[in-house]
């Protein structure tokens, strides 16, 4: 048999919650022109010059609220997965060895294609953890692995998972989660990370991939028009991003349409990390509780749950 090599592939997480270290992730993340595509001679300055300084040490202490004994968050999960999908393969008699890589910070992807190119893998199979497509994710986990692929010489086959936005078994984990978490007083927001409208102008279909994720999600818990709603978080800067904000939903929504209770998921997020645990749970949670409403829950992402890892086994081994 074979021997399988796998990337699981995520954004990345700064080494430590400090402002020295989010200055340099930050500089990583916010200097690709997938995510920020202005010239680098109007964005660089003022990237350097006063959006670092001025956001290194503020977020650096928003990540020391989530950071753990093991890490951040989003690190320790993806650990937790990669070791829960090596076990399930193993289990399965696959002969495959598993690592996971970041887009940005650590571990480089760079490192994750050496370590299975050393150990002599006849094939590598790419799953960037971003169910949605955006240029912003997907194509930049795309751009770093071909970057790693340019320092090798025994470039071996590979594959490489666009999305899984429609997949099964991604849209039954997803119900599944909701139904064990979700009451039927609550009324559902999907909110998916944003990215500028500008980029939708430009032809990234990030927007119709969530649309197509939430109806059919919808569509399995019986959910009538008034009972949900897509919406998008953690916009940067300031112009247009997509619509409707979730901070802006949750501010409104009691007055607007008389609800008191909310469950709120974000099917775009394979782990749970600074944006779902302090941006949705807590910055969030304040903002819909203190303009009238009356019970907030945060449904979690599907992390290393085992219909999760499942999931990324099927996927890949349909590739075979």
């Amino acid at each position: 048999m074979k021997k399988l090599g796998i990337i699981l592939a995520n954004l990345g997480t700064p080494d430590e919650p400090t402002a020295k270290a989010l200055s340099r992730y930050l500089w990583q993340f916010l200097t690709d022109p997938r995510v920020v595509d202005l010239p680098k001679w109007r964005w660089y300055p003022l990237l350097k010059g006063i959006i670092l300084p001025r956001r290194s040490a503020r977020v650096a202490q928003t990540y020391k609220s989530v950071w753990t004994d093991e890490g951040s968050p989003l690190l320790v999960i993806s650990n937790q997965q990669k070791q829960a999908l090596q076990a399930h393969l193993d289990n399965q008699q696959i002969n495959a060895c598993v690592e996971i890589a970041m887009t940005y910070g650590n571990p480089s992807m760079e490192s994750a294609v050496e370590k299975l190119l050393e150990k002599q893998v006849d094939e590598i199979i790419l799953l960037p953890l971003f169910p949605q497509y955006s240029s912003t994710t997907t194509a930049a986990v795309f751009d770093a692995f071909a970057q790693a692929l340019k320092k090798q010489r025994n470039i071996v086959p590979f594959q490489f998972i666009h999305s899984y936005h429609l997949h099964e078994d991604y849209i039954n984990a997803l119900v599944d989660s909701i139904k064990a978490k979700h009451k039927p007083d609550e009324y559902l927001i999907f909110s998916f990370h944003g990215i500028p409208l500008r980029y939708e102008n430009n032809g990234d279909y990030y927007r119709q991939h969530c649309r197509e994720t939430v109806l059919a999600v919808v569509d399995r818990l019986g959910l009538s028009e008034n009972q949900w709603q897509m919406t998008f978080q953690s916009r940067f800067g300031r112009e247009e991003w997509l619509q409707p904000y979730t901070d802006k939903v949750l501010e409104n929504i009691c007055r607007e349409q008389g609800v008191q209770k909310v469950a709120v998921v974000c099917p775009g997020f394979s782990v749970d990390c600074l944006e779902t645990i302090e941006e949705i749970d807590e910055e969030n949670r304040e903002i819909f509780l203190s303009h009238g409403g009356k019970s907030f829950q945060y449904i979690p992402a599907l992390n290393a749950e085992i219909q999760h890892i499942e999931m990324m086994s099927n996927l890949i081994l349909n590739r075979l």
